[in-house]
């Protein structure tokens, strides 16, 4: 398939594109969070970096990250063309999330993230969420 638009037309086209969430891995970290009984949890608040999820009275923001944005090592396919684009790109995402992270402790916030195919077996997370809770 041939694109109508030239490649500089297509890339202002795309940086318009804005992100809404990365609903599924949200609701499934909903469900756990509801299973597990843990609650104090904010969605959309209004914090530097806009996590995930927030506690605020825990002082807690937890990122869900997802594999291919955000370079997970186990599961991080580049795709097979425009590696070096992709490469970048994932490394301008690395960075600007080492930077939030780094911001918000700096403002006193402590700071999870967690891959998305951790969701699929959460212990280790909702331990490790457990004991970021129960730490203020």
């Amino acid at each position: 398939m041939v694109d109508v638009f030239t490649p500089q037309k297509r890339s202002d086209i795309m940086s318009r594109v804005r992100s809404s969430g990365n609903r599924s891995t949200e609701l499934a970290f909903i469900r756990i969070l509801r299973d597990e009984k843990i609650t104090g949890w904010r969605r959309n608040y209004p914090l530097f970096g806009r996590p995930d999820f927030v506690f605020p009275k825990s002082g807690v923001a937890v990122f869900l990250d997802g594999c291919f944005w955000h370079g997970c090592p186990r599961h991080c396919r580049m795709p097979k063309s425009r590696r070096t684009y992709w490469r970048e790109k994932i490394a301008r995402n690395r960075r600007r999330d080492l930077a939030v992270s780094r911001a918000l402790r700096r403002d006193g916030w402590r700071v999870m993230r967690i891959w998305e195919c951790r969701i699929k077996s959460p212990a280790v997370a909702v331990g490790r969420l457990r004991r970021m809770l129960g730490a203020s």
